[in-house]
């Protein structure tokens, strides 16, 4: 077989990795290579904190991983939520506050933003606070002008507990 890809197999412009809805493209291999563990790194953390969750929730409900009770059981049987829902419950109540603060105020007013001028390092720029609550909202199909209407942004951000 590569006896005949042999002529394929150098350096292509544009190296591109499709993995279901995300596109890892760069000018090298390596580069996209790069990318893709940090965002394997970035899915293991991810997997590790709801990991780390339902191994607290077996203990609290006395089963162990020999017993194969399902997490969706464990959930029900103790009533939460996932622990990622929750973290965006919350990081978008902190958005509701920082939208009742005055204009004027150093949080609204951008004094506390990342600075522009600084020389910043290679790579991908660092995800900021306000793109995440951007992402999050996009992801919850809300808008920013609920925040302003305390009632609804609860029920908006609300993130049920089984039953």
């Amino acid at each position: 077989m590569d006896e005949v890809t042999r002529d394929i197999q150098g350096d292509i412009p544009l190296c591109m990795l499709f993995a279901d809805d995300v596109v890892l493209d760069d000018e090298s291999r390596i580069v996209v290579n790069r990318k893709l563990e940090l965002w394997r790194r970035t899915l293991e953390s991810k997997r590790q904190l709801s990991i780390a969750e339902m191994q607290m929730l077996q203990w609290f409900c006395g089963h162990t991983r020999r017993d194969r009770v399902r997490n969706e059981v464990i959930r029900d049987r103790v009533g939460v939520a996932p622990i990622e829902e929750k973290l965006i419950q919350h990081r978008l109540r902190w958005f509701e506050h920082v939208q009742w603060r005055p204009p004027e105020a150093p949080m609204r007013s951008g004094v506390l933003k990342r600075v522009d001028n600084v020389k910043r390092g290679r790579g991908r720029p660092k995800l900021t606070w306000d793109e995440l609550v951007k992402r999050d909202l996009k992801e919850w199909n809300i808008s920013k002008e609920i925040a302003l209407d305390r009632s609804a942004w609860r029920l908006a951000i609300n993130v049920p507990e089984p039953l």
